[in-house]
């Protein structure tokens, strides 16, 4: 009776406190006792429910416990019968964080059309993170390595504890009311990685507009790869890691300096032409200021050459006259039965040649297979394998000896050697090494 009153009054319950007296026996169940500074409650969790739970629990964690009150009435104690754990502070936090992700995507500050592209040629990045930590000098480190002429401006502010929260906004907020006068293009807010907690203080609604409102794009850099908060999703840009995002905003300076190495071989090259034909235009010019006897003359030189041109032409005409007439004599030469004889004879004796060459090709081709064969059985040989030193020894059935179990003292062997065989009898036996036994 007391067992079904407290199951239907309390069939639902959830209670946080620490685990103590923690005991797994071989059966899977877990049986514990749940504390806190004034009271404590022994709890089981059996094998079927437990299956679930994605920690190991242990003495001293904080958790929450989700089931039932009941009774074991084998030592009459009331117990709680757990369906469900959870670590206390990232259940909790988790909790939080689900829920101020589904507040902030219906109001629509995750929406891609509310982000802003980040600029094209970035002079100048606002970094709002920790002063001492190492994102920063990861920072420095990529910009200095990739691209040295951006400018650095820290906004320095603590990334965790109860202050964090206050700091990152303003420090958002006085990038934007000041980046005309500084001349930031961007911002990077970013921590280096931890725990839920740790990251807390991105994953805080203030945190999340201040973002959103930023007139400033912002790349998100919070923590590893793997972690991922709040200000991500606000973000105009998430980085992976900090050091990932001054990649994706600086460019390669060897392809820079690469690119203006180009543009300055292209530049002179132009430059080049344009004075050659400037020069060609100068002397053309200069050509045509000439004296009016050199004029006659150069008259009396044309006149010599067309004359010249004109005999050319005459013998150039004769001369294909004279060959056309050759083609003619030549084709009907070609279409005599004679010519068409010989062609085929020619013809003939091509085709003998090809034959025998390929007939030889052949020949040759078969005795390198056979040659190779040879080769090949030769390798593989016994007896080729004897005349190295080895030997075979066979037992008094004619079979060969592999192993030591295979032979007993007092046995005749028979061991064939490359030039012959010995006879032997077993004396002894060295199991593990390699012996050899005493022959007669």
């Amino acid at each position: 009776m007391a067992r079904s009153l407290l199951e239907n009054h309390f069939g639902n319950v959830t209670v946080e406190g620490e685990i103590s007296n923690l005991s797994t026996p071989g059966s899977g169940h877990w049986y514990f006792t749940l504390k806190d500074e004034g009271s404590q409650i022994r709890c089981a969790m059996f094998r079927n429910s437990n299956m679930s739970v994605r920690f190991r629990p242990r003495d001293g964690m904080q958790i929450i416990v989700r089931g039932r009150l009941s009774i074991y009435e084998g030592r009459g104690d009331y117990q709680l019968i757990a369906s469900s754990l959870e670590e206390s502070g990232d259940g909790a936090l988790r909790r939080r964080f689900e829920r101020l992700k589904q507040t902030l995507s219906e109001e629509g500050l995750f929406a891609s059309e509310h982000k802003r592209v980040m600029p094209e040629h970035i002079r100048h990045i606002g970094v709002v993170t920790s002063a001492t930590g190492a994102v920063i000098r990861d920072i420095v480190s990529v910009l200095g390595r990739r691209f040295p002429a951006i400018k650095i401006t820290l906004l320095p502010v603590p990334v965790q504890g109860i202050e964090a929260v206050a700091a990152i906004v303003k420090a958002i907020g006085l990038a934007n009311r000041r980046s005309s006068e500084l001349g930031i293009d961007v911002l990077i807010v970013g921590r280096g990685g931890g725990s839920l907690e740790d990251l807390q203080a991105f994953n805080e609604e203030a945190v999340a507009r201040a973002i959103f409102e930023s007139t400033l794009p912002i790349v998100s850099a919070v923590g590893h790869e793997t972690d991922f908060t709040i200000a991500d999703l606000v973000a105009d840009l998430r980085a992976p890691t900090p050091s990932a995002a001054a990649e994706l905003l600086s460019p390669d300076q060897d392809e820079m300096l690469s690119m203006f190495s180009g543009f300055q071989q292209l530049f002179g090259k132009l430059i080049k032409e344009r004075l050659q034909r400037s020069s060609q235009q100068l002397l053309w010019l200069l050509k045509q200021l000439k004296h009016p006897g050199r004029r006659l003359q150069e008259h009396a030189q044309t006149l010599d050459m067309l004359e010249g041109r004109m005999l050319r032409a005459t013998r150039q005409h004769l001369t294909s006259a004279s060959r056309d007439l050759q083609e003619l004599q030549r084709r009907l030469h070609a279409r005599s039965p004679a010519h068409t004889l010989q062609q085929l004879n020619n013809q003939l004796e091509t085709t003998l040649q090809r034959l025998h060459r390929g007939m030889l090709q052949r020949l040759s081709s078969q005795q390198a297979q056979i040659a190779q064969l040879a080769r090949s059985l030769d390798g593989v040989s016994p007896l080729n394998t004897l005349q190295r030193g080895y030997s075979i020894s066979f037992d008094s059935k004619g079979q060969v000896v592999r192993e030591l179990r295979a032979v007993q003292v007092g046995d005749s062997l028979t061991t064939r050697l490359a030039d012959g065989s010995i006879s032997s009898v077993v004396t002894g036996q060295t199991p593990g090494k390699i012996g050899s036994s005493v022959s007669e």
